[in-house]
């Protein structure tokens, strides 16, 4: 299954020369330059920028080949104020990086000068209030700069994805996960649309679907291979097909003037009592195509999985960050990955993560749910969780989120999913984030964020921190190494 729901970048790179320096040095840079950028869909511009007219140019003929973010190289010194008028005036996410000299022989006469041109490039696209990303090291050789490029594309997945997004919800947050509740007025100010519905809304939508025979018979027997031997239920396959085509249907009808769709929906009590069902196999299945489902109305839940599925390109799922890891289910000498027996935790949820993260996963019934709902007795509207061992590997967890007075906030941290069976039950595994004890204590709960996290399967912290950079979020929370304290942090608990 292809994953969409995301946009595709098309870079324009377009060098720029101050004209008291040969041309051609940007040219034949550029030329180096683009042969180096492999796996990427760009176009280098054909216009290099002198002056105000070239930057017109230039602006036409990315335009014209359908670019959506722009890469300026700096071949040599550059025309600060042209270049600034693109970057301006293009609109979408930019990129400055420059050309290093190659050798002895060009600092006799061809030197290009790029520390300092993209000092007064930086100058002045701080004049002009307008946001370029430039990378750590910004002055490089082609094939350096090539890996720096490749990177900002995914970064401009994220922001254009964001700036772009429609976040479809049912249901008020649920009194007891209020710390899903926040502001949505952030959510605008990044140029996401939110779209709130009631549950009715969502029961009638499912109920119509009904009348969808056919695409309702496709979609099941979709599941049943999908599931293969872990179709427990082929009975509830039809019930779960409906409400996945139901939510298709309405994001298709409804994203209006958005390009891209996501959903946060409310999943219990009192779903299970109307629909027969939990939603948490359909919701895997959402994110394998790429439309984020988050649990509990988790409408930040929901934009921070769709941002980790935008810089990895890969599917996401929003996890609880639930419960501690007794020493006994670990092996003898286990390999922590820079972690600690402290850092380690369970991501645990009732069964929304898509089965290609999946090590091993079956269809199965809440367990909470069915001693809350159904007394502990055989399962029945409590069935359709996707359970079993998240597959092992690197990953990223993230959150971004609103604070009570409408401010934004966020957490970034890299490290691995470790291959250790968790005992347990729901979507789950235990995780090695290197430090997490004292951040999960001075950030997590310090900072006051909800229990959800969104996790990638691949690591993607220098993507994520720059998108959210560019996004205007005031400051990302990190991990901090051994010896260096949080803000509040108690000096003398570090040696005690």
């Amino acid at each position: 299954m292809t994953l969409g729901n995301m946009p595709e970048i098309k870079l324009g790179v377009v060098g720029v020369s101050r004209d008291c320096f040969p041309i051609e040095l940007t040219r034949e840079r550029l030329g180096k330059l683009e042969k180096q950028l492999t796996g990427v869909d760009a176009h280098c511009c054909s216009v290099v920028i002198e002056n105000e007219h070239d930057a017109l140019a230039a602006l036409d003929e990315l335009i014209e080949h359908g670019c959506n973010a722009l890469v300026v190289y700096l071949g040599n010194f550059g025309p600060e104020a042209p270049t600034t008028i693109l970057v301006e005036r293009f609109g979408s996410p930019a990129m400055v990086c420059a050309a290093a000299e190659e050798n002895k022989a060009v600092l006799a006469s061809k030197r290009g000068d790029a520390l300092c041109g993209l000092l007064n490039f930086s100058y002045n696209a701080n004049l002009r209030n307008v946001q370029v990303y430039i990378p750590q090291y910004p002055v490089g050789l082609p094939e350096d700069l090539a890996l720096e490029i490749k990177d900002f594309a995914a970064i401009a997945r994220v922001v254009i994805g964001v700036r772009n997004l429609k976040i479809i919800a049912f249901g008020p947050r649920p009194q007891d996960f209020f710390s899903c509740n926040a502001p949505i007025g952030p959510l605008y100010r990044l140029g996401v649309e939110v779209m709130e519905n009631s549950e009715l809304d969502l029961l009638q939508i499912y109920r119509d679907a009904g009348a969808n025979k056919s695409e309702i018979q496709s979609v099941a027997a979709e599941m049943k291979k999908e599931l293969g031997k872990g179709c427990a239920y082929p009975d509830l396959l039809p019930k779960l097909a409906q409400f996945e085509v139901a939510l298709q249907a309405f994001m298709d009808q409804n994203l209006g003037a958005s390009a891209f769709g996501a959903f946060a929906n409310k999943c219990w009590p009192a779903f299970e009592k109307e629909f027969g069902f939990v939603p948490c196999y359909v919701n895997s299945r959402f994110a394998g195509r790429g439309v984020p489902a988050a649990c509990e109305v988790d409408i930040y839940g929901a934009l921070s999985e769709y941002m980790v599925q935008t810089a990895t390109d890969m599917p996401a799922t929003l996890l609880d960050i639930n419960n501690s890891v007794p020493h006994d289910i670990l092996p003898k000498k286990p390999n922590l990955k820079g972690a600690t027996e402290k850092d380690l935790f369970m991501g645990f949820h009732c069964g929304n993560t898509c089965s290609r993260c999946m090590k091993k996963c079956s269809m199965k019934y809440q367990l909470i749910m069915n001693r809350l709902m159904e007394d502990g007795k055989p399962a029945d509207i409590t069935r359709g969780t996707l359970e079993g061992q998240i597959a092992p590997g690197q990953t990223t967890m993230f959150r971004m989120q609103s604070s009570p007075m409408g401010e934004l906030v966020s957490y970034l941290a890299e490290g691995h999913i470790l291959d250790i069976d968790p005992c347990s039950f729901g979507s789950i595994a235990v995780f090695a984030i290197p430090g997490f004890a004292r951040f999960y204590r001075h950030i997590l709960v310090g900072k006051h964020f909800p229990h959800h996290g969104a996790f990638g399967f691949r690591k993607a912290g220098k993507i994520l921190y720059e998108a959210a950079a560019m996004l205007g979020m005031p400051a990302v929370h990190t991990p901090e190494p051994d010896g260096v304290l949080y803000d509040g942090e108690n000096p003398f608990m570090l040696n005690a």
